[in-house]
């Protein structure tokens, strides 16, 4: 539902700190990220544009997915998109709402989901670049998440040693939706250099890889395919686990963002029972795949189910563990789930901050 939020009391505004594991920046215009680019690909940028590697992905923010994605008071006066002013997003979420750390997440331009390798490379370092001089440089509370291209493993490891030892950027983001499940021994180069870089990857719901989102086609309605990423994200952790990239890479941390919690325990009892039977098809998995999981992989926060029986939410925060969750709001898009109306359902203190700062600052050394 796309809603008006409105404003808080200056009680409100700092009774709450929490560190915002997902909020999206998009540039101003196409042009403002042009200047990023070398002057080959910046004439390929005006000349070609993106050719994105699903046909018509420049049209799914409307209607179906409201107006740009995003919430009806997210539009700043400048007349620029939702998230393309700072100082509204100053104005209306991070002072508002008291966030200590913001991590930027930026879906827009897709430099990963080209078809031109190239150019989707010079993107994602572009994209990388303006993180850094447009929105970290001038606040301070923001971190930027390294782009790759993973369909081109050497330009990627290129990416996250050229990003390795600069602070503004906490982790290395991968979209899930790739040519082939990222266990496959292709992208292994990449979780060496995010290991190496010391970063944890993340995926982000979604992506545009060019392959339909179900695994009969493409569905009849949005309702459908929203729904239907999460099975992406399914998959995704299952190929991870089952090809053996945990075993390689014990190091290694995965974070989940926008794609809810509440399947884990459902999906790793089905995962170890499939494990205790066909178990000599993969000798190289050690232990049953939910300790995997349970190890290796946390997860945003938002999109948080909301069970009839609120109860019934602390069942499941029991089994993915509560130092396994990090707050995050979605900001500006349509969805957003604002801190001051969730994990109201009797959880303590302790374990409140734990999932809304203390977890998130320890995956990413934040002070």
């Amino acid at each position: 539902m796309n809603v008006n939020v409105g404003k808080r009391s200056a009680e409100q505004e700092t009774k709450l700190k929490f560190v915002d594991c997902d909020i999206h920046p998009v540039p101003k215009s196409p042009d403002a990220l042009k200047a990023f680019l070398p002057a080959r690909w910046q004439k390929h940028f005006s000349t070609y544009g993106n050719h994105s590697r699903e046909p018509f992905a420049d049209t799914i923010a409307y209607p179906r997915m409201a107006p740009a994605i995003a919430r009806a008071d997210a539009w700043p006066a400048n007349g620029g998109p939702p998230g393309s002013d700072l100082d509204f997003m100053r104005e209306q979420h991070l002072d508002l709402y008291g966030v200590e750390y913001g991590i930027l997440t930026p879906l827009a331009t897709r430099g990963p989901d080209q078809r031109n390798l190239e150019y989707g490379a010079a993107l994602c370092t572009a994209l990388n670049d303006w993180q850094v001089e447009c929105w970290i440089r001038p606040e301070p509370r923001l971190r930027g998440s390294i782009l790759v291209p993973q369909e081109d493993p050497p330009a990627a490891i290129a990416e996250i040693e050229r990003r390795a030892d600069d602070p503004n950027f906490v982790q290395v983001m991968l979209p899930p939706r790739t040519d082939e499940p990222l266990g496959r021994r292709r992208y292994r180069p990449i979780f060496a250099a995010a290991v190496a870089a010391k970063r944890p990857v993340a995926l982000h719901i979604g992506g545009q890889g060019g392959h339909a989102v179900t695994g009969s086609g493409w569905p009849s309605y949005y309702i459908e395919e929203h729904h239907s990423n999460l099975q992406t994200m399914q998959s995704m952790v299952a190929s991870l686990v089952i090809e053996g990239v945990f075993e390689e890479f014990p190091e290694l941390k995965i974070i989940l963002i926008e794609s809810g919690f509440a399947w884990v325990a459902p999906f790793c009892w089905r995962l170890d029972n499939q494990w205790r039977r066909y178990r000599d098809e993969v000798p190289h998995l050690k232990r049953p795949p939910s300790e995997y999981v349970r190890q290796h992989i946390w997860y945003t926060t938002q999109p948080i189910d909301e069970p009839e029986r609120p109860r019934d939410l602390l069942t499941v925060l029991e089994w993915v563990g509560i130092d396994r969750l990090m707050f995050s709001t979605d900001y500006p898009h349509w969805d957003f789930d604002d801190p001051h109306h969730v994990f109201n359902v009797g959880i303590s203190e302790q374990q409140k901050q734990s999932i809304f700062r203390g977890n998130a600052k320890a995956m990413y050394g934040l002070a």
